[in-house]
Order: structure tokens, then sequence, then C-alpha cells
């Protein structure tokens, strides 16, 4: 008697087996994350001996930079300038002056060694490419493993993309320090005269986008199909 009541429950638990498939699916087949693409330049800018004045042709050559995309407000620039504590400072501040009014924000930190009455430029661009969501391909039966499904996060991960202002800063942190006050007050300056900057359409971040695969729910739809499902 014992023995055919361990068959029959043998049995029925190889019933409800067959009944509720195995999920296999894991997110390693659909990953979820931004793709960064960072490239550095670093170009040398001279002054006048013993002075904070930054050299005309030098001068000329980052707004150049700055009016053609060279140099752009989502690259993260870094100066370090030869000299003393203050004049190095200085010198830091005439080349933020320059670039500042095309909305780069310039940050004080070592590069390496700088000849005297120079300073070192180093630009940072990081291009994100958005992950391919939606994501639709797990497939949409009843999932008794409770596993998530394969669109989840789709949107955290494109909007974080979408968002930053800066894209290097998804790569790393900037130099600890204080605020950079310039920019925040010209911000404040440009508001009270009414001269508020807006963005132009697909110009404030250096954004790669990947299109939804043909003939997944949400396709062809527009950007905002790759914001949904989460």
């Amino acid at each position: 008697m014992h023995r055919n009541r361990s068959m029959l429950a043998l049995g029925l638990a190889l019933l409800v087996g067959a009944c509720a498939p195995v999920t296999t699916y894991t997110d390693a087949e659909a990953p979820k994350q931004l793709k960064l693409d960072s490239a550095t330049s670093q170009l040398d800018v001279r002054f006048a001996p013993g002075s904070a004045s930054l050299s005309a042709a030098d001068t000329a050559r980052l707004s150049r930079l700055a009016a053609t995309g060279g140099i752009g407000p989502a690259d993260r620039v870094i100066v370090a300038a030869a000299g003393g504590t203050t004049l190095a400072d200085q010198r830091v501040a005439s080349v933020a002056s320059v670039l500042l009014p095309y909305g780069v924000v310039v940050n004080a930190a070592p590069i390496g060694q700088v000849p005297a009455n120079h300073a070192a430029i180093e630009v940072t661009r990081t291009l994100v490419t958005l992950p391919a969501c939606p994501n639709w391909s797990k497939p949409s039966n009843p999932d008794f493993g409770n596993q998530p499904s394969s669109n989840f996060g789709c949107a955290t991960e494109t909007n974080l993309g979408l968002m930053v202002a800066n894209p290097s800063d998804l790569a790393s942190g900037l130099p600890a320090g204080p605020a950079a006050g310039k920019p925040a007050a010209a911000a404040v300056g440009r508001y009270l005269n009414d001269k508020v900057q807006l963005p132009t359409a697909n110009t404030a971040l250096p954004v790669a986008v990947q299109s939804a695969p043909s003939g997944a729910p949400g396709a062809g739809t527009g950007t905002d199909s790759g914001t949904g499902g989460s």
C-alpha cells in the first residue's frame, strides 16, 4: 500500500511538472545596458610670461573649436596650468572665460607636467549608445518561474541615456571641489533678462539610438516605443 501511494505521488508530480514549463530564459540573453565609447584629445595653450593673458592665437583657436563643435557643452574639459597656485587659477579662469560663452564648463585638475607659461587642456567626449529597446525576445507565455519580462528595465536605461547632461558622467564622476559659480550665475542672468537659451532638436547629447527590431511590439512607433514596458 505504501509503495502504491509513493508511485501515485510521483505520477502526480510528473504530471504537474509537465504542465509547468521550465523557464530557461535569463537576462543575459537581452542585456539592457548603456554602451559608452570615449575619446580624449589634448591641446596646449600659451600665456604671456608671468601673466594670465592667453595668447591671441590660442584664444582664437579655442573660440573656433568651441564654435565648430570641436569642444562641446557635453564634453568633459579639464585644464591644468603652470605657475604658482594663484597664477595657475587665474590662467584656468582665462581659458574658462573663452569657452563659457559656448556653454562649455571647465574643471581644474592636474594632468601632468605642464611647461612654464603654458596650460594643458584635456577634452573627453563620450558617446552613449542606447540598448536595443523595446525588447520582447522572451516569449510572452505564462512564466511559472516568476521571472521578469525581457523588456523589464528598458525604460530606465533608455531614459537615463537620453536625459544625462554630460555623458562622461556615466563613465566616471567629476573631481571633488566647489561648484562652478560662473555657469550658474550666467544661467540666472539669462533667466532674469528673458534670454533663456532653448536646446535645439537632436543636438543636446551625443546619443546613438538603436531602432527597434522589425516585427517587435512597439516597433516603428517613434522614440516613445523605447521607453515603455518597465
